[in-house]
């Protein structure tokens, strides 16, 4: 059984363009040359700097929480191997699905370890979306977000903050949403992963869905 296979029939994935993304997006391709033929397994990998891509059940978790959409624009935060980025611009620039809307969707990754941002780069290539513009990198502080291509859609943030970043919040377009792993007590060990819907300008239904791992947000 493929890896998507098996997250379709342990109800990870449940979306239809979701699960189109995953096909079409190979994580092999995001993870470095000696650790390709571990791709299918169902686990979180270093990539360096002490820092790993995440166990795709997990991704695909958030993803379906997130419920990213064809021609959305949507800000990735900590994109690291750029797999999450890719899989996210699969979605946004998705024509079959975009047929009764002219917009256009872009992914904009932050990353803020240099290397890392680099070897992100470097994958996403692969896929072509930075020549099409659908993906821009930015080495800065996820926490900072990007106020100047505010409002965003969706955010996606992919290593556990202590609190969502009021930055976030504020970059956040009303519908939208931001899925999020939060520890709490600052421990590293136990986290949840929040889903903030934002319903007015400071108004927040909020989700939080606990027993999860994630590395800290730097």
């Amino acid at each position: 059984m493929s890896l998507v296979d098996y997250l379709i029939s342990n109800n990870y994935l449940k979306t239809p363009i979701i699960i189109d993304a995953f096909y079409k997006i190979k994580r092999e391709d995001f993870l470095p040359e000696d650790l390709k033929d571990l791709s299918d397994l169902d686990q979180a990998l270093p990539i360096g700097e002490g820092q790993t891509i995440s166990q795709p059940a997990v991704v695909a978790f958030m993803l379906e929480l997130l419920q990213p959409k064809p021609g959305e624009k949507i800000l990735d935060i900590g994109s690291g191997s750029g797999w999450t980025t890719a899989l996210l611009a699969q979605i946004v620039s998705n024509q079959e699905d975009n047929k009764f809307s002219p917009k256009k969707g872009k992914v904009f990754a932050i990353e803020i370890i240099p290397e890392l941002l680099e070897f992100g780069k470097k994958n996403i290539s692969k896929y072509n979306f930075l020549k099409r513009g659908i993906v821009e990198f930015f080495c800065k502080d996820g926490k900072e977000g990007l106020k100047e291509e505010a409002p965003f859609d969706r955010i996606l943030v992919s290593a556990a903050a202590k609190e969502v970043p009021k930055n976030l919040k504020e970059q956040l377009r009303i519908g939208g949403r931001i899925v999020i792993p939060i520890s709490k007590n600052g421990g590293s060990f136990s986290q949840s992963i929040f889903m903030l819907e934002k319903k007015e300008k400071d108004k927040f239904k909020e989700e939080e869905y606990p027993g999860f791992v994630f590395v800290p947000l730097v």
